[in-house]
């Protein structure tokens, strides 16, 4: 049985992503650091249309909505309902790659025009993530109007690792978030805040029999407990979150004891967990044609994990919208169990980052 003592004190397929993340991570950081003279004017011209757009979404808390293609032309009456819309409050997020996305296109086209506005915006952007963190050094899905799940601390969908990964960058001046972008004193409460997250961290990490293992994907705002969200979602060993967790821990230049126990018992746990000889197949059913997701035999298959373990007994869990556990996929509907990813091959990415990362602390 897992207890919840905190460390001593030491692409989801079935969502939509935010065109402008989507738009960074294609282009990489090497592409935000260029100068304006090493891009095509006609790339150029699209990205400040763009950014014109992201202005527009931006809410007045500073942050942006998610699941929003700014990417594409709007009509007048569209821009006219965007900025009845800047006064919003319940849907500023930093979920799905909302805002920490927006934040970062406009800092690489800044680097490109020098035009204020993006960094004004951009500045603003910080303001709102800053204002965002608890005490604790979590961050919540939603703010500053939280309603239900959407206070508890998440990683879901990475949401608080994209938020401690800009700050990082942020504060050490990586591109494109160089040169005039910010200044001394807001790279010092940045530098802070990232230093916060990472306590949370290692304070919301789940031990079990006195070995730290991974993570939910929320965990209680107050008590750091591991907590459930939307009725399919139970409070759970989570390994997909888990695995962009461990990794961001094995980026921390200098490991100090807790970060180093905190990823060595994470990769311990999620190696004696996975799952070898199945894999994930979507096939049409006879007669129709609808897609089923279903496991299947499969010896040459590479590992794989189930995206939820149950907190008793570390069991693969599966759950439809009524809320009730069970053990097998084709347990749940057939929309739950085509519209959500149970399965993801995440931590397999983390076994040559981590012989790495030992080698490295050989000496240590």
């Amino acid at each position: 049985m897992a207890t919840f003592a905190p460390v001593m004190k030491l692409p989801q397929p079935h969502r939509l992503l935010c065109a402008v993340v989507l738009l960074v991570l294609s282009r990489g950081t090497d592409a935000a650091a260029q100068a304006p003279d090493d891009r095509q004017p006609q790339q150029l011209a699209e990205d400040c249309r763009v950014a014109e757009q992201i202005l527009l979404y931006q809410r007045d808390t500073g942050g942006w909505p998610k699941n929003i293609d700014m990417k594409r032309p709007l009509s007048p009456d569209e821009r006219t309902q965007i900025l009845r819309d800047k006064r919003r409050r319940d849907d500023s997020t930093i979920d799905n790659g909302a805002t920490t996305g927006q934040m970062t296109f406009l800092a690489r086209v800044y680097q490109q025009t020098h035009d204020v506005r993006y960094r004004e915006a951009f500045l603003r952007g910080m303001a709102y993530l800053l204002s965002g963190q608890y005490a604790n050094g979590g961050w919540p899905q939603f703010w500053p109007e939280k309603k239900g799940y959407h206070g508890q601390i998440t990683f879901n969908d990475d949401a608080m690792v994209n938020t401690l990964r800009l700050l990082r960058d942020v504060h050490g001046q990586r591109p494109p978030f160089q040169g005039d972008l910010t200044d001394r004193k807001l790279r010092r409460k940045v530098g802070k805040a990232f230093d916060k997250g990472i306590e949370c961290i290692l304070n919301t990490q789940i031990v079990c029999n006195g070995q730290p293992t991974v993570w939910c994907q929320q965990h209680d705002s107050v008590t750091l407990q591991p907590v459930g969200a939307r009725s399919f979602e139970l409070a759970a060993y989570c390994t997909q979150e888990s695995a962009a967790i461990v990794q961001l821990l094995m980026e921390l230049p200098r490991p100090d004891r807790r970060v180093r126990r905190a990823v060595t018992g994470a990769m311990l746990w999620l190696d004696a967990h996975k799952l070898t000889g199945y894999r994930v197949e979507r096939a049409t059913l006879p007669g129709t044609d609808q897609r089923d997701t279903r496991l299947i035999s499969d010896s040459t298959a590479p590992p794989l994990w189930a995206r939820y373990y149950d907190l008793e007994h570390a069991l693969p869990l599966f759950c439809d919208r009524d809320g009730v556990p069970r053990r097998h996929l084709e347990e749940i509907g057939y929309e739950r169990r085509n519209g959500y990813a149970w399965y993801g091959t995440r931590p397999a990415r983390l076994y040559p980052l981590y012989q790495q990362w030992r080698e490295g602390r050989n000496d240590e």
